[in-house]
């Protein structure tokens, strides 16, 4: 019971990382040492699980899949977007800067956290850092798609959307925000629990958790340093996407009048990073919460570690 009161909270935190644009749960998993376990649990949803639950087996199936391991993590996580979507929209509007400078501060100290589980550091792994931070970089200076409410696009936006809130280092949200539909599902449906759009988020994520596990899981064990290299690089490269300090680039007409959406807000193009007034109050709160950031990460660290050493 205790173990899957901890695996529910380590559902938990991964739901409130993946809200976030620029966040990962993929991150938070591997911190808290469910990465693994998870994507292992996942790629064993097979045809032979399938034919095993048609033919009634279901303590077999449960087996198969680690349902106690995946049960109180995807309740947490579901838990999670469920309570947090209102909150993080109601933040996001009144304390942009401070919240922006905690989860900088959060990603910040994942860089080290995740580097260190390199085993060894060589040349391959050195030049997959840099690969994995010049990848990350470059998808945050992507322009963002329009809204699409379509079913085939909203089951699109699953399986980019879920293969991404997996792999640490690349958030799932800002995804979504890539394809133009983080407000329609993160804050609009998930707040409303508007299932004609989330049904078909859904099925799209789950068909692209259990294709992608697959590839990630061979990876892992095969390429292990060099894939912990290139994740720590995605983490440091998505830092540009949770600058606290930038402001919003709006998306122009054809007469040059600002597009809006159909919920009435403007269509945002992308970002242009500031430097802050270092002398301001603004600027002290934002940096004692980049380090109230970075000391939730090393003391999740220390928790995760202390956990699985039992």
């Amino acid at each position: 019971m205790k173990d899957s009161i901890l695996l529910f909270f380590k559902g938990v935190a991964m739901g409130a990382a993946n809200v976030i644009p620029g966040v990962s749960g993929g991150t938070i998993a591997l911190l808290t040492g469910i990465f693994n376990p998870i994507i292992d649990a996942i790629k064993n949803v097979n045809a032979r699980t399938i034919k095993m639950f048609f033919k009634g087996d279901f303590k077999g199936v449960a087996e198969q899949v680690n349902l106690k391991l995946l049960i109180p993590v995807f309740l947490g996580v579901f838990v999670s977007l469920i309570s947090l979507a209102k909150l993080f929209k109601f933040l996001f509007a009144a304390y942009p800067i401070f919240i922006w400078s905690f989860f900088f501060g959060l990603i910040l100290a994942s860089v080290y956290f995740v580097a260190k589980q390199i085993h060894r550091c060589n040349s391959s792994t050195v030049v997959t850092f840099l690969i994995g931070t010049a990848m990350a970089l470059s998808i945050s200076f992507m322009t963002p798609a329009s809204e699409n409410s379509s079913m085939l696009y909203l089951m699109l936006c699953g399986v980019v959307a879920a293969c991404s809130m997996i792999l640490p280092g690349l958030s799932g949200s800002f995804v979504l925000i890539l394809l133009g539909n983080y407000e329609l599902v993160m804050i609009r449906s998930v707040s409303n629990l508007n299932w004609e759009i989330l049904a078909p988020v859904a099925v799209g994520a789950v068909i692209g958790l259990v294709a992608f596990s697959h590839l990630l899981s061979w990876v892992f064990k095969k390429f292990h340093d060099q894939t912990i290299s290139l994740l720590s690089g995605f983490i440091l490269g998505s830092l540009c996407i949770l600058w606290p300090w930038k402001q919003e680039l709006y998306k122009l007409g054809a007469s040059g009048e600002v597009l809006i959406k159909k919920s009435g807000e403007k269509v945002v193009e992308g970002y242009q990073w500031l430097m802050p007034d270092m002398m301001s109050t603004e600027f002290m709160i934002a940096t004692l919460c980049m380090v109230i950031g970075v000391v939730s990460i090393v003391a999740l660290e220390k928790f995760a570690g202390n956990s699985n050493n039992k």
